[in-house]
């Protein structure tokens, strides 16, 4: 089979639309582990890359979780040739001893794997597959979680992470559609996307959510999907005003130069609902996770107990690898090991 027809095989135009209007000019990746969804974005993607005259590459990421890990590799470098576009991998090893749980260790293994390649192909730019049943979850799982207002927002379709641009074109598409395009492509052209085993094991929450209460869902509340996501969209769109409102607050706080401290006497003027937006605010300005209600609380009650100037006493919290500390009526945030 020519290039030109495996390449019109599986595609659905409203998709290629999807990725055209989603990525800037220039060349760009997409992330592709091998299963059905990041299959059929890459065939589409590429079919958008040849009519647009942009170069594409592939990447994939080894995690070595899986017996058949090797042979995902193997498929993906095949999808690149049969696309003809250049493919690239990498091999990690996910620290499993971390505390994060093995989902969330792979996850940022595999985005540091990304950063890595990016790099090594000049590459600014990567596509997810992430559609829409994956958003659906995403903020069932975040409610489920106890996750506030910018969690249940869900997934942005764009998101800047350590000087990268990712994008997930699809995020309105249901996993049904891509599905039945990956089956296409794989009767035209005899390339069979990879099953990953842990999708069905509900050893793994979302496995779980997806195995055993999205059935029951699905036969009560047939919408459930939709209505999830209508209710992401409206916290999104409260959480811009919430940005906006703690942007407004910082600026009065009295920053210092790399935003790193700021004055007690100025936080202690705000109401407690916006003291802890703030809060909140500063911890994710420095790409520190969001301290659990319970951490959360207990700062703010030293922050708010403790002498005007400080001088009584040292307010000291630890918190993702860095101590929250007042001194002098400044309140600043010092990275552990830090010289």
């Amino acid at each position: 089979m020519s290039s030109g027809s495996v390449m019109s095989q599986g595609i659905d135009p409203a998709l290629v639309g999807l990725i055209a209007v989603a990525v800037p000019t220039g060349p760009f990746a997409v992330a592709v582990s091998g299963g059905p969804d990041s299959a059929t974005l890459a065939v589409h993607a590429a079919h958008y890359a040849q009519q647009a005259g942009v170069v594409m590459h592939l990447f994939h990421v080894h995690h070595g979780l899986q017996a058949a890990a090797d042979e995902w590799l193997h498929r993906v470098h095949d999808l690149g040739h049969q696309l003809r576009v250049a493919c690239h991998s990498l091999r990690v090893s996910v620290d499993t001893d971390s505390g994060l749980g093995t989902e969330a260790a792979a996850r940022q293994a595999r985005y540091d794997a990304l950063h890595t390649l990016a790099d090594k192909a000049g590459i600014e730019t990567i596509l997810l597959g992430h559609h829409r049943d994956d958003q659906a979850e995403t903020v069932l799982l975040r409610l489920l979680r106890g996750a506030g207002p910018q969690g249940l927002a869900a997934m942005a379709a764009q998101i800047q992470r350590n000087g990268l641009t990712y994008i997930r074109p699809w995020l309105t598409v249901p996993r049904s559609h891509i599905a039945d395009l990956a089956a296409q492509y794989a009767r035209a052209t005899g390339w069979v996307p990879v099953q990953d085993p842990t999708n069905t094991d509900d050893r793994y929450t979302r496995s779980a959510l997806r195995t055993r209460l999205a059935p029951v869902l699905n036969e009560r509340w047939p919408a459930w999907r939709e209505t999830v996501l209508r209710h992401a969209s409206q916290n999104a769109d409260n959480q811009a005003v919430l940005d906006e409102v703690a942007r407004n607050d910082w600026a009065g706080l009295e920053p210092d130069a790399l935003n790193e401290s700021f004055s007690l006497a100025r936080w202690r003027q705000l109401s407690a609902p916006r003291q802890a937006l703030v809060l909140r605010y500063w911890l994710a300005s420095h790409g520190l996770p969001m301290p659990s209600q319970a951490r959360l609380r207990e700062l703010m009650k030293q922050l708010q107990t403790v002498h005007a100037l400080g001088h009584d006493r040292d307010v000291c919290v630890r918190h993702a690898g860095s101590e929250i500390r007042c001194r002098k009526g400044r309140i600043a945030l010092e990275r552990l090991g830090k010289t």
